[in-house]
Order: structure tokens, then C-alpha cells, then sequence
């Protein structure tokens, strides 16, 4: 069974809501690919659309948008998601992830980018723990 959590980010607000996603809502995810605009009422976000920015596995590796393919490579890196150098000119080998999801992803980042009619805040209400009385 996939698992998927998916870190949603609100622009406007400037707040980030985290989703688990599971069985077949997580499935449809699979083999889309970073930057993807897709329709989240699947995940119970009514009227939303989201764009998927990227996402990590259960070891941390990070996946970069600009390289077309599904799994793990190590790759001589100078910038950019995954590395960041210290000096000028280093370069380093390091493990990435391409850009199309897979069941080995564990974390998704995504952001709005186009609003329902309810508001994320009541959607994601936290519970209120009971005032006792004095």
C-alpha cells in the first residue's frame, strides 16, 4: 500500500498543512511529475488545484525537477536541490531522485494555485482542547 505525506503550502496565508494520503488518492500520484498541476479534491480539498515542487524518499534524497526520470543516481553536482557548496567552483557526488513519483516517496511538497470556496483554515481546524473549570 503507498503512503504518501503531502506538505501543502498556502501563498496567501503563508501557512503549511500537512495531508496523509493513502490507498488509491495516494496511487494517483504515482508517475506524476514534479511541477505537475493537478486537482486535490481527491485528498478532500474541494475546488483546489495544486502544483507538486518536489519531494524527498525515506532516506532524505531529495528529487530534482529538471531530471526526467524515476529512481535514485548519484550525480556530480555544483548547485541546485541537493547540494550546496561552500566554496566557489566545488563540486561534490552526491544521491538524487528524478523527477517522476514512485511508491519509494514518502514526503511531497506542493503549493496552491487555485483556491475552493472553503478557506484551508477551516478545512485543517485544530482541535480545541476543553477549558476546565476553576
Amino acid at each position: 500500500m503507498v503512503e504518501f505525506k503531502i506538505v501543502l503550502s498556502d501563498a496567501k496565508t503563508g501557512r503549511a498543512y500537512n495531508v496523509d494520503v493513502s490507498g488509491g488518492a495516494a496511487g494517483g500520484l504515482v508517475g506524476k511529475k514534479i511541477g505537475d498541476d493537478i486537482d486535490a479534491g481527491v485528498f478532500g480539498l474541494a475546488g483546489y488545484r495544486m502544483e507538486l515542487t518536489g519531494a524527498s524518499d525515506r532516506n532524505g534524497t531529495p528529487a530534482r525537477r529538471n531530471l526526467p526520470f524515476a529512481g535514485r543516481r548519484r550525480l556530480l553536482l555544483a548547485t541546485g536541490v541537493g547540494f550546496k557548496p561552500v566554496m566557489d567552483g566545488q563540486r561534490k557526488r552526491k544521491s538524487i531522485r528524478g523527477n517522476e513519483i514512485t511508491a519509494d516517496f514518502v514526503q511531497i511538497n506542493a503549493k496552491v494555485t487555485q483556491y475552493g470556496e472553503k478557506p484551508l483554515e477551516e478545512i485543517f481546524v485544530k482541535p480545541v482542547a476543553e477549558e476546565k473549570a476553576a
